[in-house]
Parts: structure tokens; sequence; C-alpha cells
């Protein structure tokens, strides 16, 4: 591989701060002159859509099926986009009988990966062939996970799948941390389950937290990241805390 880390975010449960996290990432690093692509690999196009990209002519799917030409979709000076499309939603059933088909996107993006700094994938909330394609070419994988027990539950069968995918198509990949999103420090149920996490994955839990913060749930219907949106807010200093973190830690 050439220079770039590739990162990947998922959670097999929705409404964790997934995507918010993945653009919210991506736009700081990006504002701290790295050079990042963010591939959005969400049927819903959750990703695309909060950069403002509505109508791309090339998609992550027309690439990987072999219809369109590799063409990234400028965001800012030193963010690049992916963008999804709905069809992925049918990429597992279609591609099933492809050989090495876990590999397609590791493929997609060797040529490129020297180009940046950063790669960051936008994960399906499903444990499914695409999610498979991000953790193959990832060195790392970051989990947001909201502050209640039932996450943490959902964590295990995370665990399960990244192990199989080390052992059997990369080795190299790690995990890059957790993040709690949608954290109040006052709620006593919060404050257990980071406990909790933290008991259980030590310093693999990022010690920046994602607070409570209805701006990060408006930015993404502006089309603007949260550092354009609203960049006093408790969720762009949350998420330019975590950026640090993250390039400390990986």
């Amino acid at each position: 591989m050439g220079n770039a880390k590739l990162i990947s975010l998922l959670n097999q449960k929705g409404g964790v701060g997934k995507t918010t996290s993945s653009v919210s990432i991506s736009s700081a690093l990006s504002m701290k002159g790295y050079k990042v692509l963010l591939v959005d690999l969400d049927a819903q196009c959750n990703a695309t859509t909060s950069l403002g990209v509505l109508e791309p002519d090339t998609t992550v799917y027309s690439i990987l099926k072999g219809q369109s030409k590799l063409d990234l979709h400028p965001v800012t000076e030193n963010l690049f986009l992916l963008p999804a499309s709905n069809d992925l939603a049918a990429f597992d059933l279609e591609m099933s009988a492809e050989p090495g088909k876990e590999y397609l996107l590791k493929e997609l993006l060797e040529p490129i990966d020297k180009h940046f700094d950063y790669i960051i994938i936008d994960c399906s909330p499903t444990l499914g062939l695409l999610t498979l394609n991000a953790l193959t070419a990832s060195n790392y994988f970051i989990c947001p996970v909201l502050p209640h027990h039932l996450s943490i539950a959902g964590m295990s069968k995370l665990m399960e799948v990244t192990d199989k995918v080390q052992r059997r198509l990369n080795p190299k990949l790690t995990l890059g941390g957790i993040i709690l999103s949608q954290f109040n420090s006052r709620k006593i149920l919060h404050q257990d389950t980071a406990n909790v996490i933290k008991a259980h994955f030590g310093d693999k839990l990022f010690n920046s937290v994602i607070r409570e913060n209805i701006s990060l749930a408006e930015a993404p219907s502006s089309g603007k990241s949260i550092f354009e949106y609203a960049p006093q807010a408790n969720g762009a200093v949350d998420y330019m805390q975590l950026t640090k973190e993250i390039l400390k830690k990986l």
C-alpha cells in the first residue's frame, strides 16, 4: 500500500453517529491540512448528502461494478468524496459469484492511496460484503457507540466479524478505537457504560467523547460539515478534539 492510512467507521446498529463521525473526522483532518478521501459505502448515501452532493455522475457502486472510471468528487481543497448510491443495496446479491469479491475496494483504492494521507470509509450498518470490503482494505476500524448497555452487547458480534477478517483476509486490521457519542456526563447510565467499555477495551476507548448536540443533528440537512455549519458548537469542539487524539494514536 502507499501512504494513506485507511480507517473504516462501522457499527451494525444504526443511529450511533457513524456517518456524523465519518464526515466530521474527514472534515477535521482536511482542515488540519491533510489530504483526505471519504468513501461512502452506505446505500443510504448519508455521508454523500451531508456534504451537499446530491446527484453525482459516478459513484462507488458504478466504479466497483466496472461501469465507470474512478472519479473523485472534490468537496474542499483537501477533502474528496467517493459518493454512494442507492444501488449499493443490491451489491451483495450481484457480486456473490465474483471471485475475490472481498478485495474489490482494496484494488480500487490501491492506485490512488499514495495521493492521500487518510482514506475514511463510512460503512454500511449491515455486516455484509460491502463492510467486508471496507475491512479488507483498512488498516484500522473505529466504532462509534451510544452510552447504553445494548451498545456494548452489539460490540461482541462486531469483534467476532473483525477477528475473522483479520485472520482470513487482512492481518493488518486493528481496532483503532471506540467513540462514545451522544454522551451526557450528568447521566449515571452514560458514566456507567463508559466505565464498562473502559474496563473491557482499556485505552481503545477514546478520551474525547462526543456530547449530545443539536447542531450535529442539523448540519447534514444543510449539506455542510459541523465546522462550517456551527463552528462554535460542542459538536465541532468535540470532533476536533477527537481528531487530534486520532492523529496521536493511529
